[in-house]
């Protein structure tokens, strides 16, 4: 059977547009404290697996023996997010890093075309598809890159062409609900660099689409699972025909498809069914972070499942991409909450360590022994360490960051820029209209809420910052506008963009804007009379103390067929890499009276002048924490973790009234998220 895709037949080859125009990647690069963190993560892990780690320094890619699954897709995953960190940090080490594997995959490729190690019977293209997104932002960084990259990739497309209309290639469901990432390499070939492959570009576009599955399908009510997983009967296994929609990982890719698939097929049903994907994920199966409860299967919003960190980092990369695309200003507000929250409680404060998932109710971090409650993972699950559980999050977790502050600039229409997602960095870039403008963000942001622009640029242009959903209100000082005045604006004289959330200043060559959000103390309900709390951008738990040993530095990969388990030799791994165990010092088994929630921060009005710690997630490091009253409850624990939450009226004190801690979710390792209340308290 062949299917053969036709392109468009009217003469127009164009894609549909972008709302916002991302900005070549280098263009923006990080300030203050995510300046630091990007730094922690090149001095860290991130910036070490290719010295030590195997499945990147003895990769089957490059001709050694290490890997993790027979996808292949360990190379690619760490390719795909070293790229965009060392040109955000112009890191020649790491640069030279990447040139030594892209040189190596690259001077190997088959004559047919086939990039990586599989022989041609047991080819699967989905490892491509992280391969060719390094790719992709490679020669974006680099375009001296382009005269052996591109090549590379046009070959590579073609013959994924014909593998996909010989049907071969893409038996295994990872690529058939992952390959809008691929569409996303081939549409920035189409747009950039098409050659004279425009109609077989735009061919394999339909063809992976054609073959994948499709996430509208299951993204309408009749399909969608809006019930906590566990509760469905027959239960949900590895088999069932609904998992590939339902692996946390291919629901934070898939929720991009529909809007990467509609610039091609011009199907406008695909946006309202991704505004449908985006919000029943995060609001039946979203953690309180930001990120989707799934361990690695979804569950509902139970506080002692687990979130998985590629899952974090896949999710902030789908909506970043879906704010550039559509626009909704939700999107750009709920990849905020997961790069503040989500992402940073994954890693020890000097970024050497990570967890596989996390979960949001956590009083310690250890190794579990036997039955847990998590759907398939093991005793390592929420343990600090090198590679635990399973070796994905090692290799795919250096995209987080590096790709968020490479979307968090965006050109807007010919004659503006807009500020996307909110944090310290500076752009340099040239309008289409021919305009130089650089800028830079000055901010402690998120943890106060005060942005401070610089500016200048060729002629006069208009400055975009997008409004979060959750601010009740913001002021603007502005020192270079049109009549050379100084300007003040509130919500009252100028009103956000109704979707993007965009706020537009046309502004003068040099100048200033000062950009302050104003934000309460808001609680969202978690079911049975639990909440989570938030101050601005940022998810507060009970602080919990926490003491931290740590033990050992094995490194060792289990591998599957045909693969055999690695371990690195003791003499390779850095000191640095070894295993947390973090627990608790203070009660965690508390219930909280909202109406006794009080923020507090001495940096909350400029934050100007105020340096952060570094490392800024570390413990009491960030300046704001918010005070409450509560009581410790009978509650307990249920397979090795706590429990839920006991219902209403089961919430007595066992104690004293008295007053507790919440401290930003990132920098509490160990944490209580989701909180009961106080029986007669609310």
């Amino acid at each position: 059977m062949s299917i053969n895709f036709q392109p468009p037949s009217t003469g127009d080859l164009s894609l549909n547009s972008l709302t916002f125009a991302p900005l070549p990647l280098g263009s923006i690069k990080p300030l203050g404290w995510l300046d630091d963190q990007l730094r922690l993560m090149s001095n860290g892990l991130a910036g070490h697996e290719h010295d030590f780690y195997p499945i990147v320094s003895d990769s089957v890619w490059l001709g050694g023996h290490s890997e993790y699954s027979p996808l292949n897709e360990g190379i690619p995953y760490w390719l795909n997010g070293l790229v965009p960190l060392a040109y955000a940090l112009d890191d020649d080490r790491l640069k030279r890093q990447i040139d030594d594997v892209v040189h190596y995959i690259l001077n190997h490729q088959q004559s047919d075309g086939w990039l990586g190690p599989e022989a041609p019977a047991d080819r699967d293209i989905w490892g491509r598809f992280p391969l060719c997104l390094g790719l992709m932002q490679l020669v974006e960084a680099d375009e001296s890159k382009s005269t052996q990259v591109l090549p590379a990739l046009h070959e590579f497309v073609s013959l994924m062409r014909r593998m996909l209309i010989q049907n071969t290639g893409y038996e295994q469901f990872w690529g058939r609900v992952r390959y809008p990432d691929m569409i996303i390499v081939l549409q920035w070939l189409f747009e950039k660099y098409p050659g004279n492959h425009t109609h077989t570009l735009l061919e394999t576009m339909g063809l992976l689409n054609g073959r994948g599955l499709r996430w509208a399908d299951y993204y309408n009510r009749a399909s969608y699972i809006f019930k906590d997983l566990d509760e469905v009967r027959p239960p949900i296994t590895g088999d069932s025909a609904v998992f590939p929609y339902v692996h946390a990982v291919n629901a934070a890719q898939g929720m991009k498809a529909g809007a990467v698939i509609y610039r091609f097929n011009n199907d406008a049903s695909l946006l309202d069914s991704t505004r449908n994907g985006v919000k029943w994920t995060l609001t039946f199966h979203g953690d309180p972070a930001g990120s989707i409860t799934g361990d690695e299967r979804e569950s509902g919003l139970a506080p002692n499942r687990g979130s998985e960190l590629c899952t974090a980092v896949e999710t902030m990369y789908s909506l970043s991409y879906l704010y550039q695309a559509m626009g909704d200003r939700v999107f750009a507000d709920r990849c905020e909450r997961a790069a503040f929250n989500a992402l940073p409680v994954m890693f020890t404060n000097d970024l050497w360590a990570h967890q596989y998932v996390v979960v949001p109710n956590q009083p310690f971090s250890h190794s579990l022994h036997g039955s847990n409650p998590f759907w398939n993972t093991g005793d390592q699950s929420i343990l600090y360490g090198t590679a635990p559980n399973y070796p994905c999050c090692t290799v795919n977790m250096p995209q987080g960051l590096p790709k968020f502050l490479s979307a968090s600039f965006v050109q807007v229409g010919t004659n503006g820029i807009g500020h996307a997602l909110l944090s310290p960095a500076r752009v340099t870039t040239t309008l289409l209209s021919g305009i130089h403008v650089a800028l830079a963000c000055n901010t402690i942001y998120p943890f106060t809420n005060t942005l401070h622009y610089t500016f200048t640029a060729s002629a006069p242009f208009t400055l975009h910052l997008r409004l979060p959903s959750w601010a009740t209100g913001y002021q603007i000082l502005a020192t270079s506008t049109p009549d050379a005045t100084s300007k003040t604006y509130t919500s009252a004289t100028l009103l956000p963009d109704p979707h993007t959330g965009m706020l537009a200043l046309d502004l003068l060559e040099t100048g200033s804007v000062s950009y302050r959000l104003l934000a309460n103390i808001r609680t969202e309900d978690r079911g049975n009379d639990t909440i989570s709390v938030y101050h601005g951008a940022l998810l507060y738990a009970l602080d919990v103390g926490f003491s931290d040993s740590t033990a050992g530095n094995n490194v060792s990969v289990s591998a599957s067929d045909p693969f055999t388990n690695v371990t690195a030799a003791e003499s390779q791994i850095p000191a640095a890499a070894h295993d947390h165990y973090i627990t608790n010092t203070k009660p965690w088994n508390m219930a909280i009276d909202p109406a006794t929630l009080e923020f507090h921060s001495a940096h909350e009005e400029e934050g100007i002048g105020y340096a952060l710690p570094n490392p800024v997630w570390a413990y009491e490091a960030p300046p704001g924490f918010i005070t409450a009253k509560g009581c410790e409850i009978a509650w307990g624990m249920e397979m090795q973790v706590p429990a839920p939450p006991p219902g209403k009226g089961d919430r007595a004190c066992v104690g004293e009234v008295r007053e507790v801690v919440l401290r930003p979710y990132g920098s509490l390792k160990v944490h209580m998220a989701v909180l009961p209340v106080m029986d007669g308290g609310k």
